[in-house]
């Protein structure tokens, strides 16, 4: 039996191959992997809500202008109904697991009302509603199957890069271009 690696703080890259239109094209930012499974956030797929009114609906009062124009994410299939904030370093909230020295996941209010006061919150945030999971084992099955590349994860991508241009900032990682990955078939495998 294999030894199990896990990938958290990695970047799940969907392959060209990818079937399931839920993931094609985007990128997991894994913040859990575990014998038991795995989760992790897409970080590449706005929705047409802005955190301001995500705040307004849950009676948060939004202090900060720029949160009219912070787009909530689709972070997955997963737990729609409920938010996940992907976040810098900054005070440990109700229900916070640090990822990495560079990345907090939080999934209390108070981390909501933290941003909503903006002069108290993480100086940089991704707030996702839903998460994307996988049962022990099925991760490793998906790359097996050249249904994913992996990358070693960069926070930059995460909190700097505009959401459109991550896919591709996510395979410059790896060396790899979109219109590189044309010829791209489940025989040739996966970086």
């Amino acid at each position: 039996m294999a030894k199990f690696v896990s990938y958290k703080n990695y970047f799940l890259i969907a392959a060209p191959n990818m079937l399931d239109p839920t993931f094609a094209r985007t990128v997991v930012y894994l913040c859990e992997h575990t014998e038991s499974g795995a989760m992790g956030i897409v970080i590449n797929r706005t929705m047409a809500l802005s955190v301001a009114n995500l705040l307004e609906r849950l009676d948060i009062e939004s202090q900060s202008e720029r949160l009219h124009s912070e787009w909530l994410y689709d972070g997955g299939p997963v737990q729609m109904e409920r938010g996940f904030v992907l976040h810098s370093p900054y005070q440990i909230f109700h229900s916070t697991l640090q990822v990495s020295d560079q990345v907090m996941l939080s999934t209390s209010r108070d981390v909501l009302e933290a941003i909503g006061r903006g002069e108290t919150s993480p100086d940089k945030f991704l707030v996702s509603l839903g998460y994307s999971g996988w049962s022990a084992g099925q991760l490793e099955d998906e790359l097996t199957a050249n249904g994913w590349l992996l990358a070693p994860a960069d926070e930059s991508i995460i909190f700097d890069i505009a959401a459109p241009k991550r896919y591709e900032a996510a395979l410059a990682l790896l060396g790899l271009t979109d219109s590189g990955l044309e010829g791209w078939t489940k025989e040739t495998g996966h970086a």
